[in-house]
């Protein structure tokens, strides 16, 4: 069966792209939708005490498949991670966005001015519109401003993703989070790969599988800065051949530590280093 993390079906409704590969009672095509929150849960099932899977970020696109009692069931355009998101967060207007949150976080404001109470905070790789500047702000399409130096024009990259993960140290673990509130070991690799220009996808299975190229594992000899290593349900980063920055349930938060630690510690719960990739297009 196709992964019901990144295929969206049910017994009772499937996704049209899905007729043939799945048995369900009805088929549908879905409709475009606009992220509209700051930040988006995205829940395994249609309740706020269900498990966080992941987050979805102001300006990001997702489908909608079905609505029912203030959840919608979408699909993430980002990643094609399926889930239950609140209806509220979610506008059928597209706004296209011209600028990505580029600061770990940053504050929409109702003015051109850092003195006056926020309107909402984002986190780095939100999207937004920019209709015109006003002095060292950006005024945002359907109103607020955010400080222009926070933003970067679509399509700049981060130079070095290992830097934009350093930025992370200190920030909350928080199972399927992504953003700089609190996120979890597969959400920072994916935030900072963004950041750099590189889609990641979600989860640490999926970026052990698919992200960067596999490297030969033969001890930390080998190891070297922006190398990904995989544990069974979990990633670090490598930010030198000896330090791992991961965020992780131990320190329950972002941190640096000696890999040999990591790896004993690890080790000592029952598990091995799985694998490491590279991603060549980084440094």
């Amino acid at each position: 069966m196709p992964d019901p993390r990144r295929h969206a079906y049910r017994r009772d409704l499937a996704a049209e792209s899905l007729r043939g590969l799945i048995e369900a009672e009805r088929y549908v095509r879905g409709e475009p939708r606009q992220v509209s929150a700051p930040a988006l849960p995205l829940r395994r099932e249609p309740r706020f005490d269900a498990t966080l899977d992941t987050e979805a970020l102001l300006g990001e696109t997702v489908t909608l498949y079905d609505e029912s009692e203030g959840w919608a069931w979408v699909q993430l355009s980002r990643d094609g991670y399926v889930g239950y998101v609140p209806s509220e967060g979610l506008v059928p207007d597209f706004v296209p966005p011209t600028h990505r949150v580029s600061a770990l976080r940053t504050y929409v404001y109702p003015q051109p001015d850092g003195k006056v109470p926020p309107l909402a905070l984002l986190s780095l790789n939100a999207l937004v519109p920019v209709a015109g500047e006003e002095g060292k702000f950006l005024a945002l399409a359907g109103g607020g401003y955010i400080f222009a130096r926070h933003t970067v024009p679509l399509g700049e990259a981060a130079p070095d993703y290992v830097a934009v993960a350093e930025a992370f140290v200190g920030t909350p673990y928080l199972w399927g989070g992504r953003t700089s509130v609190g996120l979890d070991c597969s959400g920072l690799v994916q935030l900072a790969a963004e950041a750099a220009g590189v889609a990641a996808p979600r989860d640490a299975d999926m970026q052990a599988a698919e992200l960067g190229g596999p490297v030969e594992w033969q001890g930390s000899a080998t190891l070297r800065r922006g190398d990904l290593v995989f544990w069974e349900g979990h990633v670090g980063i490598m930010t030198s051949p000896t330090e791992l920055l991961h965020a992780n349930a131990y320190h329950m938060a972002v941190e640096v530590e000696p890999f040999a630690h990591a790896r004993d510690r690890i080790k000592a719960a029952g598990y091995e280093v799985m694998c490491v990739r590279r991603l060549s297009r980084m440094r």
